[in-house]
């Protein structure tokens, strides 16, 4: 296992009885019912700045709800840094970038993983314009058409306040989740987290603030808040 793989192990599969893959079921039913009105089929994932565990929690979460019978496509499109291919210890030669080019068929770039029900959408190659790839007509119409593919799609973005790569992808989407990390991020940094997020109208779904240490308990917990209204 690569050092890339041990930063982030998938520990509701590992551990499936753990608190922490507890905490990430409970992450699940609340976005399960974040919206009584409107289907969460696409639902991105993304954190403030770098290494904050988004791509953990992105992991983890595809893993309970392959879990529960939901057939999950985790789309991997931080084609600046990506990890998806390393966490699921698949090969990045195809992916996104490729299909966006044109270079690959959506159904060639798609890999089925170990675990049952979960497939993913590597970043494939890094390209010179990943913002231009991720805001085009062929990025909608390529979601579009993998919403009748999949019961959900999970996509893991950069952090918001690194580029404009979050933005564009949460108007594609039906609800953003946002990982925090306790004890890191400053204040004023997630609060200009959420207001670019705002400026582009996204569904702000929840919070999950990651290690949070909890007494009498070893390891690190994560908590999510259903609303991000306050």
């Amino acid at each position: 296992m690569s050092k890339l793989e041990n930063k982030r192990p998938l520990i509701s599969l590992l551990n499936p009885k753990s608190p922490v893959a507890e905490a990430y079921r409970s992450v699940r039913t609340n976005i399960d019912f974040s919206s009584l009105d409107t289907s969460m089929q696409v639902v991105m994932v993304t954190s403030a700045t770098p290494g904050e565990g988004k791509s953990t929690t992105i992991g983890n979460l595809a893993v309970v709800y392959a879990q529960a019978d939901k057939r999950v496509l985790l789309i991997d499109a931080d084609m600046r840094k990506p990890t998806v291919h390393h966490t699921f210890r698949l090969s990045n030669r195809v992916g996104l970038s490729s299909v966006i080019s044109r270079q690959a068929e959506v159904k060639a770039a798609i890999q089925e993983t170990d675990i049952p029900n979960l497939f993913t959408l590597p970043s494939g190659p890094i390209p010179p314009n990943p913002s231009e790839m991720l805001g085009s007509n062929r990025m909608t119409t390529l979601i579009d058409e993998l919403r009748g593919q999949f019961d959900l799609i999970l996509i893991d973005t950069p952090p918001v306040l690194a580029v404009t790569d979050a933005q564009i992808m949460a108007t594609k989407s039906d609800g953003v989740l946002l990982v925090l990390e306790a004890g890191r991020v400053k204040r004023d940094m997630a609060l200009k987290a959420k207001q670019q997020m705002m400026q582009v109208k996204a569904n702000i779904i929840g919070v999950v603030l990651n290690n949070v240490k909890k007494k009498n308990s070893e390891g690190y917990y994560y908590y999510q808040y259903e609303s991000s209204e306050s």
